[in-house]
């Protein structure tokens, strides 16, 4: 087929990647307008335009696309299909109606479940068992479009917000791949999405990533795995500012009995805790009160510092019991 792609994060490379494998035209390649970044203010192109011109594809890099001149230029490249994952701009009515197929769109979730800007990480924030890719048919709506076809996966429990991005980007553009043919040949018969059931997710923004250590340790544990690698989870350790990168629970159950029971009964020792006081150091761990439970520190990074383990952190950062992490 003849394919117009519109995509910019890493997301869509694996997808504009198995087009070219399979075999499909792509006449031309849609992103987001290049940016400047770090003090020098250097130009760096998205992910997607990197592959494109790796492989000799024209990009197109319209600020606007739905301005009358951007929707003219994109006529030019004619195609059977408009391919979209993760572009980052909202598609016209004449867009969506320019090519024979109209426009499809890769979803990272099983819709009508997390429609919007970041269904990867809620996923992990909400502690699904499954998560998943629809292909679905766009129209003028935030991810509304009918179901063309989904493909679901498990979500591990060590699973972070990088890895399934990973996951769900490599099951997208094997769906993706297999989806087209079926279009062309019209044995795909569209399942529209189902409205009582769809949940909207917005886009993640720095704040997100602090952590309350008022709530429970498991949704905290997940919010360090969901955040990971941005925004990240963090609080303020003496003052500064403190990256929690991986963490593990300790539960109310595992008092009774076992390796744990002198923990508990170290805890118990002492007066009534607060959320976010830090109750015990271990010399590989960091165990902090939460809400419900203890959250055991594993790996940190402490503003200005690398990302490493409790146990190097330690050797040069003393944290006591009773400091409180806020």
């Amino acid at each position: 087929m003849k394919i117009v792609f519109m995509g910019t994060p890493d997301f869509a490379v694996g997808a504009l990647k198995a087009l070219i494998e399979a075999g499909h035209e792509i006449t031309a390649v849609v992103t987001q307008p290049d940016k400047q970044k770090g003090r020098e203010r250097k130009v760096q192109f998205s992910p997607v335009k990197e592959c494109a011109l790796a492989h000799g594809l024209t990009v197109l890099q319209p600020a606007r696309i739905k301005e009358p001149e951007a929707v003219e230029e994109l006529r030019k490249y004619r195609a059977d299909i408009f391919v979209v994952a993760a572009f980052g701009q909202i598609l016209s009515k004449e867009i969506l109606e320019m090519p024979k197929y109209g426009c499809v769109n890769i979803h990272a979730s099983l819709l009508p479940k997390y429609r919007g800007a970041s269904p990867i990480q809620y996923a992990i924030l909400n502690g699904d068992d499954v998560t998943g890719v629809t292909i679905m048919q766009m129209d003028e709506g935030m991810d509304t479009g009918d179901i063309l076809t989904m493909k679901a996966i498990p979500v591990e429990r060590e699973d972070t917000g990088g890895s399934l991005f990973e996951k769900l980007s490599v099951l997208g553009a094997q769906l993706l791949v297999k989806t087209l043919p079926r279009i062309e040949a019209g044995d795909i018969i569209p399942v529209k999405q189902q409205e009582e059931d769809a949940t909207h997710v917005r886009m993640l923004r720095k704040e997100m990533g602090r952590i309350d250590w008022e709530k429970d340790a498991e949704v905290l544990e997940r919010l360090i795995r969901g955040m990971n690698p941005w925004p990240s989870a963090f609080c303020t350790c003496r003052g500064k500012s403190m990256k929690i990168w991986k963490a593990e629970v300790f539960r109310q159950e595992q008092r009774e009995g076992g390796a744990h029971n002198g923990l508990f009964k170290h805890i118990g020792e002492k007066n009534m805790v607060q959320p976010g006081e830090i109750v015990l150091v271990t010399k590989d761990s960091i165990h902090v009160q939460t809400g419900k439970d203890i959250l055991i520190l594993r790996e940190v990074q402490l503003e200005g510092k690398k990302r490493m383990p409790v146990k190097d952190f330690l050797l040069g950062y003393q944290v006591k019991e009773g400091e409180i992490l806020e």
